[in-house]
């Protein structure tokens, strides 16, 4: 636990500074995380118009919701590595910039290889934005703390699908106006806001905590040092260089957990509302009501994962909680392949939501606990880069086994196999997380 410190006679209330860091930087951090959440998924709220209108079929769709993973794989690390030369304020104005430029221009989508382009170039443009704001938070919190402020940035991912579900079902119902299709008004409302948006993190943001004029001069070397006490505690310091990450066992162990956490959340972002609409023949199934169906699992996904990151820190524990929540999902998914109602299929997507959702505050405490400086960006990109791929991969093959078998449990059954061979994985990483305890 955080204790109160003295620097120069002056004491430091250390819970008390660490709260004041968290409502100073947290609900920033949490609303650029929304927005670039909402742009990146947005395109499974459209899927059954643009499916419909364009007349793509579902491997069409696969690719084109997988491409963006594609293309953010192959520029994540570059712009990871980036964010530590430019500064972290100048770098995710321009990704914010960019992408949300690029997602207003998903309007102009007509055929399936504009498709593909257009989702390639979002995940070019929002690459990096992931490490770069996980490598962020290590400048301010260090790892006893941190499981609760990752968590906390993290529920900016569910809750995007809470405020995703109401915003893109009120879009969709604009369909007429203007001559736009409602999926258009989708993209262009939700893409302008974030382009703007970018704009004013040159301005709120600040490169680490001696450049915070909101900190008193004390409360920053009392900070600087806990920091690095952190990084001593921890052993981070052997490991500084950029190829030390790809040298190191459990980064690969984390990266293989990461790769199928990353597979389950994208067929739930791109695939839930089709899966839905499948089974809502009883229902009214137009593309604005499945979009308010898919609300309830990232509610509950955000407040379990705000659970899970309070009882990690509390207990110290990080590998634990992750395979734990991993088996929640593979039981949620395998729950959602025999489901045969809209009600059913839900319960078992929330379960599988909670799971996954929830991993991921312990688990990048887990790598930020082992390595600093060159080697966290690297380790932080290469998980995150191999996690795209994994984004990539779900996707495409769910639509591929949709297309082929007239089914979604085959894929459903598929993902959650995976979701238990990452829990055993993770309980393979305890090693690492007891060698990091005190």
């Amino acid at each position: 636990m955080a204790q109160a410190g003295t620097v120069n006679s002056t004491t430091i209330d250390g819970p008390h500074l660490y709260s004041r860091i968290t409502w100073r930087l947290i609900p920033y951090l949490f609303l650029l995380y929304i927005v670039a959440y909402v742009d990146r998924v947005n395109v499974g709220f459209a899927a059954m118009d643009m499916k419909r209108q364009l007349g793509f079929s579902d491997t069409v769709y696969g690719m084109g919701a997988g491409m963006f993973f594609l293309g953010y794989a192959l520029f994540d690390l570059p712009s990871s590595l980036v964010v530590r030369r430019v500064g972290t304020r100048l770098w995710i104005a321009r990704i914010m910039i960019t992408w949300g430029l690029i997602a207003a221009g998903m309007m102009f989508v007509r055929s399936p290889w504009s498709f593909y382009t257009m989702r390639f170039l979002l995940g070019v443009g929002e690459a990096g934005f992931v490490p770069g704001m996980l490598l962020y938070l290590t400048y301010w919190f260090p790892s006893h703390v941190r499981a609760r402020a990752v968590a906390k940035f993290m529920t900016a991912s569910s809750l995007a699908g809470v405020v995703g579900g109401p915003l893109s079902s009120a879009l969709l119902k604009l369909d007429g106006v203007a001559g736009l299709h409602g999926w258009q008004w989708l993209f262009v409302a939700e893409g302008i806001p974030t382009a703007l948006l970018g704009f004013s993190v040159l301005f709120v943001l600040k490169d680490g905590p001696t450049q915070a004029d909101w900190l008193k001069p004390e409360e920053k070397r009392w900070l600087v040092g806990e920091l690095t006490q952190d990084q001593e505690r921890y052993g981070a310091t052997e490991h500084q260089s950029l190829t030390d990450a790809f040298k190191l066992p459990s980064v690969w162990l984390l990266a293989a957990v990461y790769v199928s956490i990353q597979i389950g959340v994208y067929i739930m972002n791109l695939w839930m509302p089709l899966m839905l609409s499948n089974l809502a023949s009883e229902l009214s199934s137009d593309a604005s009501t499945i979009a308010s169906y898919s609300t309830l699992p990232y509610l509950l996904a955000a407040l379990f994962t705000m659970l899970i990151g309070w009882s990690s820190d509390r207990s110290n524990e990080r590998s634990g909680h992750v395979a734990g929540c991993m088996l929640l999902v593979a039981a949620g998914f395998a729950w959602a392949a025999v489901s045969h109602s809209v009600g059913v299929a839900l319960s078992a997507f929330s379960l599988a939501a909670m799971g996954l959702w929830g991993t991921l505050g312990p688990f990048w405490v887990l790598l930020t606990r082992a390595v600093k400086g060159s080697a966290a960006a690297g380790g932080i990109a290469m998980i995150t880069t191999l996690g795209a791929l994994g984004g990539f991969l779900g996707p495409y093959a769910t639509g591929v086994l949709r297309d082929s078998t007239g089914s979604f449990s085959h894929g459903l059954y598929a993902v959650s196999g995976l979701a238990l061979v990452a829990a055993m994985i993770g309980i393979a990483t305890r090693r690492l997380s007891s060698n990091n305890q005190s």
